[in-house]
């Protein structure tokens, strides 16, 4: 017997995405005197308002931007996009997992769709 619930499906979302859910549940609990924010929740929702650059709106738009290079996948997109890295190496790092490396034009084209957002 397992203590886990089962899971039913697996959703990519950037840091801002997960601000503007997590503001909705704050606005809600502040809304209700009685509940108070668990411990876990405030940590979320701090960790959140630090390192979500963009809006919500914006870090969609720029998935999907590195999403129609060949050479970025799903998770590596979102991955980018937390991270917002500012130069190749930086960049590389997102992809030290994977099973090729990218050239230096490849690169470039990444770093120049984060440079349009930032």
């Amino acid at each position: 017997m397992s203590i886990f619930k089962e899971q039913t499906g697996e959703e990519f979302v950037t840091v801002s995405e997960v601000k503007a859910l997590l503001a909705e549940v704050e606005a809600e609990r502040a809304a209700d005197p009685d509940r108070e924010m668990r411990y876990e929740l405030a940590r979320a929702v701090e960790h959140a308002n630090r390192f979500a650059v963009l809006d919500a709106e914006e870090s969609r738009e720029m998935v999907e931007q590195l999403l129609e290079l060949d050479q970025v996948d799903e998770a590596a997109a979102f991955k980018i996009v937390d991270l917002l890295p500012q130069d190749r190496d930086e960049l590389r790092s997102v992809f030290a997992h994977g099973r090729y490396s990218l050239d230096g034009d490849e690169l470039d084209e990444i770093l120049n769709v984060i440079a349009q957002y930032v």
